[in-house]
């Protein structure tokens, strides 16, 4: 099928399978950012933004992104480089498996979670992407410094 969306600030058509996942689309676009993890939507490793919304592309199938606008960690980093930035000073990151998932989900905080979100909002916010390296700390400190700003 032909598929139509808006990738990072990009206009995307491209031959896609009705079954491909998001994700498969966005590695056929050599965009490695996002991670496949779980295949399951419970780790959070490939979330993206649709619409500005965060989903799991591992789930998502490809042609519902039809006309849509899909935002990647790589966009992100262009769109949102506060986001990076906070990750940097905070030492949000570890071995990175899942900073791509987490900058993405900070991105969408900013408009979701607003300024004076408690610590505990936050954690709640991040409980779908999943890290076994930082103990969560130094990730949570970085989103708190994003949502202020």
């Amino acid at each position: 099928m032909r598929l139509r969306f808006t990738l990072n600030g990009e206009p995307q058509e491209l031959d896609a399978s009705p079954t491909a996942s998001l994700t498969e689309v966005l590695r056929s676009l050599g965009l490695t950012g996002t991670k496949e993890g779980c295949r399951i939507g419970v780790c959070g490793l490939c979330t993206v933004l649709v619409d500005d919304l965060p989903v799991s592309s591992c789930l998502f199938l490809a042609p519902c992104a039809e006309g849509r606008q899909v935002w990647t960690v790589e966009g992100l980093a262009r769109r949102d480089p506060a986001v990076v930035a906070a990750f940097v000073e905070h030492e949000g990151m570890q071995c990175g498996i899942c900073t791509p998932g987490q900058v993405v989900m900070a991105s969408a905080a900013r408009s979701e979670l607003g300024a004076g979100a408690a610590e505990a909002e936050i954690r709640e916010y991040l409980i779908g992407n999943l890290c076994r390296c930082t103990g969560y700390q130094s990730i949570v400190m970085a989103l708190g410094s994003v949502v202020a700003g």
